[in-house]
């Protein structure tokens, strides 16, 4: 006799560490504080209208649009505001103090971004990197802003 309890356990419990993983990797990073006009979250491939309070995840890609500005608070205090007609991607992500792990990668393609360091920069200054079209920007701690201008 065929015993089809056995694969259906399995596959219902393959299914559970899937599905754990995906929580895993998208597990909020940081928070949309402020919010003013259109902007968009992208993030696992899925577009959505961005929110007070919607959050931010690694791998995510932040659009605003004309006239809008939005601000991230991330888990270790560091904030960046975008302004009109802004994208950036949040490209690796990393705040572990009981590892001493700290990393902080971003793209910006366009807009304007202002920046203001938090614990990943004040613990591992060259765990920050901001890349733009034709730069990047090695973080050392404080606050600066960057403009790019479409091509």
């Amino acid at each position: 006799m065929l015993n089809l309890r056995a694969p259906v356990f399995v596959l219902a419990s393959l299914g559970l560490f899937m599905l754990g993983d995906y929580a895993v990797a998208a597990e909020a990073i940081g928070y949309v504080r402020v919010l003013r006009g259109d902007a968009k979250l992208v993030q696992a491939g899925q577009e959505t209208q961005a929110a007070m309070a919607a959050p931010v995840t690694q791998g995510s890609l932040i659009r605003t649009g004309p006239g809008a500005s939005l601000g991230i608070i991330f888990k270790d205090n560091t904030v960046m505001a975008l302004g009109p007609a802004t994208e950036i991607s949040i490209d690796n992500y990393l705040y572990s103090p009981s590892q001493g792990r700290f990393k902080l990668d971003a793209t910006l393609s366009k807009g304007t971004l202002a920046y203001l360091s938090g614990a990943i920069a004040k613990q591992n200054p060259e765990g920050v990197l901001l890349k733009t079209p034709t730069g990047a920007i090695g973080v050392r701690g404080s606050h600066f802003a960057i403009k790019v201008d479409d091509r």
